[in-house]
């Protein structure tokens, strides 16, 4: 399947800035289900745009603005084609836990392993943990499988209920929360009976009345590693495996590694700021010359006006996963 995506950001502040400098993770990955064809990214006010790879292969995108400026946007657009998700087996059949604890004793793994800023343990985690009976009596799939749909059972989809460095707590203490929470609970607990897990950055392409996760925003799922079959991807806000829809950008252990922005001003004095966000995916049907029409302004990850400034005139800029 073709899928064509744009993904526009507008940062604003309240007034000029002197200097922006920023990274972007929204180039899609290419790997054995999915390849980016083409992609795209623009700046304005314009910028020299570099590009390097991160230390888990994710493809990023880096810029600076020396110069004064009161609004900032940034448009990337990609052509994406995936292929049908593997097949996955109902169980790994006997000795599962076994074969997983063998691959994990080599130390490859050690950083899906263990808590990370976004997945530490917490007694309001360790109730839920007993809530959904988080044990090694079912095989490591079948597990996985209760897991996905008691986070999507138990816990509301919320958007704009949590801020983009909420930590998994609030989202625990109000059993509700957006992808970014769901994607962090789901790794906290499965980490915790030794199974590699890592967090998914990236889009969706939605199915009217089959999910509930914000069309119109970035998306984010985990994905975990088991014996006989490699990295399997679990979206716990749509409770379903992920598949060709899910499109992914970057991985890593939690939100903090792998955000769609990330970055700094300064301002010749304290300065608030505003951000808004608006992602759109959809099929392509020219083999790459499909431009998705422009999306109208949605406050994603805006606050409600603009955002105090920090005393030493220099703030980071981040858009929530939603």
């Amino acid at each position: 399947m073709l899928y064509t995506v744009r993904h526009v950001t507008r940062f604003a502040y309240e007034a000029p800035i002197s200097e922006s400098v920023m990274e972007i993770r929204m180039q899609p990955r290419t790997n054995a289900n999915q390849r980016c064809i083409q992609f795209g990214l623009v700046t304005v006010p314009a910028a020299r745009v570099l590009m390097y790879q991160d230390h888990d292969g994710n493809i990023v995108h880096h810029f600076g603005l020396p110069a004064l400026h009161q609004r900032l946007t940034v448009t990337a657009e990609a052509l994406v084609e995936t292929g049908p998700a593997p097949l996955i087996p109902y169980d790994l059949g006997a000795g599962a836990w076994d074969r997983l604890d063998a691959i994990t004793a080599s130390g490859e793994f050690w950083e899906y392993l263990n808590p990370s800023p976004f997945t530490r343990r917490s007694p309001l985690l360790d109730a839920l943990a007993k809530e959904v009976r988080l044990d090694r009596r079912d095989d490591p799939l079948m597990l996985l499988r209760r897991l996905n749909t008691e986070l999507y059972d138990r816990f509301e989809y919320a958007p704009q209920s949590t801020r983009v460095d909420s930590p998994i707590d609030e989202a625990l203490e109000a059993r509700k929360g957006v992808c970014q929470d769901f994607a962090h609970i789901l790794i906290a607990l499965v980490r915790q009976v030794g199974i590699p897990c890592r967090y998914v950055s990236g889009y969706l392409f939605h199915h009217e009345g089959a999910d509930r996760s914000t069309e119109s925003a970035t998306h984010a799922w985990v994905e975990t590693y088991l014996p006989d079959i490699g990295w399997v991807g679990f979206d716990p806000t749509n409770n379903r495996l992920a598949e060709e829809r899910h499109l992914q950008v970057a991985f890593g252990r939690d939100y903090a590694d792998v955000p769609p922005t990330r970055g700094v001003f300064r301002g010749i004095s304290a300065v608030r700021s505003e951000l808004a966000a608006a992602v759109r995916v959809g099929p392509a049907h020219g083999g790459g010359s499909d431009l998705l029409p422009f999306i109208p302004w949605m406050s994603r990850d805006a606050t409600a006006g603009f955002a105090e400034p920090l005393s030493n005139q220099t703030q980071q800029q981040q858009q929530q996963q939603q």
